[in-house]
């Protein structure tokens, strides 16, 4: 019933923006008729809408891939640098919470480590949504920037690199077989501000997959049960992610970008110094506008990249 909702609203995207251009071509006829300048103005206006509309309508025939629908399992860990790559991290966090929050989708955090003196050492948020994960993959990889350092007494310039995963958040129904002997659960207590509740009881859960040495942890709850059903909700995205890639290694989309969180394997660049720009290494869009782009207007290099990947399987596919 889902897909059949999800199918039906794009069709009738589809038919409402196709009424409308026909009633805009008729009622352009009559205005060139009559020489009405009133309602040409008027047809101008509701064709410019009528744009956007259809640009829109464009886009979501973008996300057409299985798992686009869903909610995003969203991870960013700092690259080698200590203090200066956890600080970018947190910047790299916050802008994606000033996106979701920009764009109606819900959030919790799942997973927070704070870094010794500043920044994050690795964070886990959930996304949801329609769509969350459709368009967050396209900011899987790692990110760079460049800036003085406010950690160097000498003011030097610094580069430091941060990764973002993205996975699909899977519904209860796909078939992923977990042996619970193949689980090690650790419990512990949860870090943050403290607290009589944080200082007294083991409520954060470690979930590791002996077989695959993956491993998953929730702090976010007060409730030891609850963070272990998170827990599990991120082990069973990562399992699903991987069991996909090894029934068809073309499909893979996120664990096939990972790459060192070094020189040369970024897929965006963000200039505080000596210039301003961020720039998508990927579809050479940039802009000047770090600032903006930092507050978590990236829809134009979200949209640049997913429309320049359909294109590219449209020229494979023709």
């Amino acid at each position: 019933m889902r897909e059949i909702s999800a199918n039906k609203e794009v069709v009738d995207l589809y038919n409402g923006a196709l009424v409308r251009h026909d009633d805009l071509c008729m009622l352009l006829e009559l205005a060139n008729e009559e020489n009405d300048e009133q309602t040409l103005a008027e047809v101008e206006n509701d064709l410019r809408k009528l744009c956007k509309e259809i640009d829109e309508v464009e886009f979501q025939s973008m996300l057409g891939g299985k798992d686009d629908p869903n909610n995003a399992l969203v991870t960013i860990h700092p690259g080698a640098g200590g203090t200066e790559s956890q600080d970018w991290a947190q910047m790299l966090m916050r802008m994606y919470l000033r996106w979701i929050e920009n764009n109606s989708f819900g959030h919790q955090v799942l997973d927070l480590q704070s870094g010794d003196e500043a920044g994050i050492k690795s964070v886990t948020i959930e996304v949801t949504g329609k769509y969350a994960f459709g368009y967050l993959k396209a900011e899987a990889g790692v990110h760079r920037l460049v800036r003085i350092s406010p950690f160097d007494a000498n003011s030097r310039r610094h580069t430091s690199f941060a990764s973002v995963f993205v996975y699909p958040e899977i519904e209860d129904d796909v078939e992923i077989q977990i042996d619970t002997s193949d689980l090690r659960v650790d419990t512990y207590r949860a870090s943050g501000a403290g607290g009589q509740h944080v200082n007294k009881t083991s409520s954060a859960v470690r979930i590791t997959h002996l077989p695959t040495n993956i491993v998953v942890q929730c702090q976010s709850e007060r409730s030891q049960h609850r963070n272990k059903d998170a827990a599990m909700k991120i082990l069973m995205a990562r399992l699903y992610q991987r069991k996909k890639e090894e029934e068809d290694e073309k499909l893979s989309e996120i664990e096939k970008n990972k790459k060192d969180i070094s020189w040369g394997s970024q897929i965006r660049s963000y200039v505080f110094h000596p210039y301003n720009m961020v720039k998508d290494h990927r579809t050479n869009l940039e802009t000047s506008n770090v600032q903006s782009v930092m507050d978590g207007n990236i829809d134009d290099f979200i949209h640049a990249f997913l429309i320049g990947k359909d294109a590219k399987a449209g020229n494979a596919a023709a």
